[in-house]
């Protein structure tokens, strides 16, 4: 893949991209991105593709990126800095600072009752939690994963992130939660407390190996 084949695909997945990262990473990738555009050094080229591939990492596992660089991306073949397109580099910067326009997925999870970071003191430590990154309110914890009432985490909601691998994919893990499953005939953080323990584990486990 060369550094215009990367700048194209970030291009056709523009926004969910700005979408998935934060304020920091933005910077870096405005930073990376002005670095190509002006780059007279073929080895600045590929100095920048590799810092910027490190940091399009950061992206989600399901993101058409993500799965790109998972794939092979190879940049030792890179081209020389008068082989790189800067119009599209150019336009991505243009647009950089702009809103993100929100991914409607992202945007759903993120409507369901949630806590702050800074109300659940548990979190920093708590592996099984869902932690979804609000662009404007930081780290979000969805409220159904604690004990009514309480900052308690639940200990099946534990049990089941981490089989859902919420810490790798935690919008993945998400979705599992508050979207509808026919395997359990409704939405299964509706369903806690209402259905035994162990069924919504094994709903969960049933995706999981059925992958």
């Amino acid at each position: 893949m060369t550094a215009d084949d990367l700048i194209a695909l970030l291009g056709d997945h523009w926004p969910r991209t700005l979408a998935a990262l934060g304020p920091d990473e933005r910077e870096e990738l405005a930073v990376l991105l002005q670095g190509l555009a002006g780059a007279a050094d073929p080895r600045a080229v590929r100095a920048a593709l590799r810092r910027l591939r490190r940091l399009l990492r950061a992206l989600p596992d399901e993101h058409p990126v993500t799965r790109a660089l998972r794939d092979g991306v190879r940049f030792a073949d890179a081209p020389d800095a008068s082989e790189v397109d800067r119009a599209p580099v150019l336009a991505l910067l243009a647009t950089l600072h702009a809103p993100p326009t929100p991914d409607p997925v992202h945007a759903r999870l993120l409507a369901a009752p949630a806590l702050a970071a800074a109300d659940v003191a548990a979190a920093p430590g708590e592996p099984g939690l869902i932690r979804l990154r609000h662009p404007e309110l930081g780290d979000r914890y969805p409220r159904f994963q604690f004990a009514s009432g309480t900052t308690r985490p639940l200990d099946v909601v534990g049990r089941i992130n981490r089989l859902l691998m919420a810490d790798r994919d935690p919008w993945g893990a998400a979705d599992w939660w508050l979207g509808g499953n026919r395997w359990l005939g409704g939405v299964p953080a509706e369903l806690l407390g209402s259905v035994p323990d162990e069924e919504l584990t094994r709903a969960a486990r049933e995706l999981v190996e059925g992958d």
